[in-house]
């Protein structure tokens, strides 16, 4: 299955999410946080997400007033970093299309408060209102949307947030699936691409096309006011309370399958339930931990099960460095089975008694530990990656500072292999770039435009080190009217007498940063007529430079002499060549 039906498959799911009624508003949340730019089958999810929402744009009616906002796209570790792209109304797919192009996922992921601030911007508890988030992570920014969706559930006229989470795990998913839960919305799960398509597909399609259900049945008359009231114990002989972590109760219908339907929830130690007299499933989550349990509740009894959780807590600090706090950009990810549970800089992990294996990750920095939890038990683990701190950023040359984003910073090992290849350890591209990275010796590569500086760097562990790299870079602007294609050549030839080629292009236009030195620029124009003019980039300086038949003129080259071919000693002059 190929990308584009991917993203078309994806679109359909995605109208159905968003109500057509022209009498309601809604916000599409984009996650623009740094893990964005994971890949699927090659292909960034922010490019994934960008295609779809052009899809989905382009089916979508006129009259329906939709908007875009983002979150974690200006800079890192900034749990305020959100921002209205386009504001709800009418007639945005133009609008919305050429924001979600720009967005550069970079920084945190403060989910929660972006689904508040867009629900205040629909006046949420004055009219009907629908925010859509798209979120390839967890919540970074110690909002618990649970207890968001409970407010603005209560406070909402007719409020509804759906989330449609790309590439996270069941014990993820049911992080933030209360979010839509408990506003009467719906969580969708894929885990690549073709599972988004599936997913969206399948379960938005039903929720869209299913009838309106039957009122529920009142529950059969009991001698109690609840006659399911379990109880959970975190392991023989200790007890569950909720200063543990929230505990989430569910009761489910039998299927001749299994588990079935969802049919209540309930949370922390005091759920108390009224149901039908039968055979029910029990499902006690905590955290990672999640234990189901076949019980039955007889007419006018009261049932009071006991569920053991069979789990414990892992209560995780990570520094970068000695005396430094936590940082929130520092990922600790804990396995068991085939699920994980992930915090961001400390965090309590509440999980299954048994084997675990702990992954904490703050740039290229990795630190791996493998360990057992047994129940009941509550381990402490603070864990320092020993990382130095490097922020680079680029100049042309003394007091000519480089503004472009375009820049490329690659961190690569100091060490070449066998073949003569250094291993990129890290990659930023931004005006400057900021890199966590263990001690030793390193190789900063910087790639802007033409110019590529290599720059030696050593790394301390808890020391930062400012870096300012001297492209020794100008730039050259040029004019070719009527040109076809334009080849930039060092002026100097190579050993084996023939120049190398820079760059190319195709504008009649351009501008573009070379290293300091001297150049020749050769137009090629209609009937395959050449003109060729050379220059000059001074380092911190820009030239202008056109390349025509009245410049190559002016430099007076003669006709019959190759463009590829002249010595490097010759005076840099102009020249015509017909092929």
């Amino acid at each position: 299955m190929n990308l584009i039906k991917l993203f078309s498959g994806a679109c359909v799911a995605l109208a159905m999410v968003v109500p057509v009624t022209s009498a309601e508003q809604a916000i599409i949340v984009l996650d623009g946080s740094g893990s964005m730019w994971a890949q699927v089958d090659g292909t960034p999810r922010i490019g994934i997400a960008r295609d779809t929402l052009s899809e989905v744009l382009s089916t979508l009616p006129g009259e329906l007033e939709l908007g875009l906002m983002t979150y974690g796209h200006r800079e890192k570790g900034n749990c305020g970093d959100i921002e209205l792209l386009v504001a709800p109304a009418s007639g945005t797919a133009a609008a919305i299309n050429a924001a979600a192009a720009k967005i550069n996922p970079k920084g945190m992921t403060p989910l929660s408060d972006a689904v508040r601030l867009a629900a205040e911007e629909l006046r949420y508890t004055e009219d009907a209102a629908t925010v859509i988030l798209i979120t390839d992570g967890l919540e970074t920014c110690e909002v618990d949307p649970c207890a968001l969706g409970n407010e603005l559930e209560a406070q909402g006229v007719n409020f509804t947030t759906h989330v449609l989470g790309f590439g996270l795990t069941d014990e993820e998913g049911r992080q933030v699936a209360c979010l839509a839960e408990n506003t009467g919305g719906k969580y969708f799960s894929a885990d690549n691409g073709a599972g988004l398509v599936d997913a969206l597909g399948t379960a938005v399609a039903e929720v869209a096309q299913a009838p309106e259900p039957e009122p529920a049945p009142e529950p059969a008359p009991v001698e109690h006011e609840f006659n399911l009231v379990p109880q959970a114990i975190l392991a023989e002989g200790v007890p569950y309370h909720n200063e543990l972590g929230q505990l989430v109760w569910e009761v489910h219908a039998v299927a001749t399958t299994g588990i079935g339907e969802r049919l209540q929830t309930e949370y922390d130690s005091g759920a108390k339930f009224n149901v039908e007299p039968g055979d029910y499933y029990l499902r006690a989550t905590l955290g990672g931990a999640k234990v189901e349990q076949k019980i039955s509740v007889g007419d006018g009894e009261l049932a009071e099960p006991v569920v053991n959780l069979n789990a414990g807590l892992v209560k995780v600090r990570a520094v970068t460095s000695e005396g430094e706090v936590p940082n929130s950009n520092t990922q600790i990810r804990i396995s068991y089975g085939d699920d994980r549970s992930t915090e961001f800089g400390e965090g309590t992990f509440r999980l299954p008694a048994g084997p675990l294996e702990m992954e904490v990750t703050h740039d290229s920095v990795i630190y791996t530990e493998e360990f057992s939890l047994t129940a009941g038990e509550i381990l402490e683990k603070d864990i320092n990656l020993h990382a130095g701190f490097m922020e680079a950023t680029a100049i042309y040359a003394e007091g000519v500072d480089v503004t472009s984003n375009q820049l490329r910073y690659g961190l690569m090992s100091a060490r070449k292999s066998i073949d003569g290849r250094r291993e990129e350890i890290d990659v930023e591209y931004d005006t400057s770039a900021k890199f966590y990275a263990a001690p030793g010796d390193y190789i900063l590569k910087t790639d802007f435009e033409a110019v590529s500086v290599e720059t030696p760097i050593t790394i301390v562990d808890g020391e930062r080190l400012d870096l300012v790299v001297n492209l020794n870079a100008g730039v050259a602007a040029f004019t070719a009217p009527g040109v076809e294609r334009m080849a930039i050549y060092e002026a100097g030839l190579g050993i084996d007498g023939t120049r190398r080629e820079v760059t190319t292009k195709y504008d009649v236009e351009w501008q573009y940063a070379f290293a300091e030195g001297d150049y020749v620029a050769v137009g090629q124009f209609a009937d395959d007529v050449e003109y060729e003019v050379p220059f000059t980039v001074i380092a911190g300086e820009r030239v202008e430079v056109e390349v025509s038949e009245a410049a190559a003129a002016a430099a007076g080259i003669a006709a019959d002499q190759p463009a590829s071919s002249a010595p490097a000693s010759e005076p840099t002059e102009g020249k015509k060549k017909t092929k």
